[in-house]
């Protein structure tokens, strides 16, 4: 008896997933549990596994093409039993006219081609045309499709949505480029697609500025480092890091200037009355945000186990649907890499944003000597829409406050 392999529930707000590649072939044996194919989402590639063992014996939805949850990816048969071999399509050919002496012609040894009909010709895929129906777009604009027969996919309906406005007079689409000897084209992955969507409409959707500060990490670094084996040692191997310091004071920050957690739905303000602070790191297959939830009401052990937990499963490619999404702040550590200053793009919908930068040592005026001291910029990117200028100076300011004086962390002050 044939067991169905399913698209599986791909997690909030996500319907639509695109066959990435099969990992096996048809006839070959599979155990349970073993990985089946891959499906590539606007987040995350999912592996869907088998759900029995058995034989693969059937490939309903090819490599490149459009699904949505629930829909048949293919079938596994009994081990043992060797897959049927796909039905020979029957052509009919014209019966002969003996009265004019003509025979028909022979048939082709081979399949037969035949043109693609007008109804169906570009048509778009459930999910294209919801999005397409929601963006008033029609099947005109967006053109061939990369779907099967040319049909419109969802990834095309946001590529298209992602191009420049076309100019008042229609002009002809510009050619690839030809490549020069040395160069390489490759085709945008659907997350980078999305990545490049989002950022964009953050842009041209939020009124977006960026506010900047600097912290002095002395006491910050002195406390760690006088803790950090003793940490480590009491909580089973999780290490102290400085990000766990950061969100702490982001979160109580928060809790003073409630319209930086907040988001702007429609007409209204959101206010959130938690948490869920998104971290972003880079995965396997480009920058992604899980969501550290209810970190309000977490300690620092807490707070760095789930995000060393985050860090390590990004880079296997192993985060799920439902750890990147319902943020409601991010931070975003450039530091790691070596950047001194930048301004982070929001996170829609989210309406504000933190960036941290590298620790180096410059000189600084304290109590009117000049010292070295080990310094970090602070951005924080916000929507000037709900956030005004002196709730996001105030809020950076707080943050300031409580890593230059950890003790405050402890205390909520």
């Amino acid at each position: 008896m044939a067991t169905e392999i399913k698209v599986p529930t791909l997690g909030e707000s996500v319907t639509t997933a695109t066959i990435a590649r099969w990992l096996k072939k048809i006839g070959e044996t599979v155990m349970a549990d073993e990985p089946l194919v891959e499906l590539e989402t606007d987040k995350v590639t999912v592996e869907v596994n088998a759900p029995s063992a058995g034989v693969l014996a059937e490939i309903v939805a090819a490599e490149g093409a459009e699904v949505e949850v629930g829909a048949l990816l293919g079938s596994l048969g009994e081990a043992g039993v060797a897959a049927p071999p796909p039905p020979a399509k029957i052509v009919e050919q014209p019966a002969a006219n003996p009265a004019a002496g003509v025979n028909p012609p022979p048939s082709p040894s081979g399949p037969v081609a035949r043109p693609a009909s007008p109804a169906t010709e570009h048509a778009p895929l459930p999910a294209a045309a919801k999005m397409m129906a929601e963006q008033s777009v029609t099947a005109e604009a967006v053109g061939a499709g990369t779907g099967k027969d040319g049909r419109i996919t969802k990834g095309d309906v946001i590529d298209f949505l992602a191009r420049p406005a076309p100019a008042p007079v229609a002009a002809a689409p510009k050619p690839a480029r030809a490549l020069e000897e040395g160069e390489e084209r490759v085709k945008m992955t659907r997350l980078r697609r999305t990545i490049a969507l989002r950022l964009k409409e953050a842009q041209n959707t939020a009124a977006m500025l960026t506010t900047f500060n600097e912290v002095d990490m002395s006491a910050a670094m002195q406390l760690r480092s006088e803790y950090k084996d003793a940490f480590e040692k009491k909580h089973g191997g999780v290490r102290l890091g400085f990000m766990s310091f950061f969100v702490r004071a982001c979160v109580s920050a928060l809790k003073e200037f409630p319209a930086v957690n907040a988001e702007i739905d429609g007409d209204d303000i959101v206010f959130k009355h938690h948490v869920h602070m998104g971290i972003a790191v880079g995965g396997a297959n480009g920058l992604v945000v899980p969501v550290v939830r209810h970190a309000d009401q977490m300690g620092f052990m807490q707070i760095e186990k789930a995000i060393g937990d985050f860090g390590r499963r990004a880079r296997d490619g192993q985060l799920k649907i439902d750890e990147l999404s319902g943020g409601t702040f991010s931070i975003t550590n450039g530091g790691v890499y070596g950047s001194l200053m930048s301004t982070p793009i929001l996170n829609p919908p989210q309406s504000a944003i933190l960036g941290m930068h590298k620790i180096q040592e410059r000189p600084v005026a304290i109590a009117g000597r000049v010292e070295i001291r080990p310094m970090m910029y602070l951005a924080l990117s916000y929507d000037h829409r709900i956030i005004d200028g002196k709730e996001a100076v105030s809020f950076l300011v707080r943050v300031k406050e409580m890593i230059e004086d950890p003790r405050r962390l402890l205390l909520d002050l």
